[in-house]
């Protein structure tokens, strides 16, 4: 994959995230997506962790609270970022 596609996407898969997140996670969700649409190309993979991380936080929240809905809506947005970042090469699940 190119640098400027994973520049591209990553963001519109994290704007998915945020849509799904509760509201104080959709904010840093949305600071994220400022860093992947700014910082250089080597800062994604970080970035993605950092979002795979915010989104399981929502989830778990999601599920403690019993909002299946939510946490559907969650879980679907995580795991596409998830196959995005694992596609991309941009994880190491060494």
């Amino acid at each position: 994959m190119t640098r400027q596609y994973l520049i591209g996407e990553l963001p519109t898969r994290l704007e998915q995230l945020q849509a799904a997140a509760p509201a104080a996670a959709a904010r840093y969700v949305a600071d994220l997506r400022h860093q992947v649409e700014t910082r250089p190309v080597t800062w994604l993979p970080a970035e993605l962790t950092r979002a795979l991380v915010l989104a399981d936080r929502a989830c778990w929240d999601s599920l403690e609270s019993g909002d299946a809905a939510a946490f559907a809506r969650q879980s679907a947005a995580a795991a596409d970022l998830r196959l995005f970042g694992a596609c991309a090469r941009l994880l190491d699940d060494g």
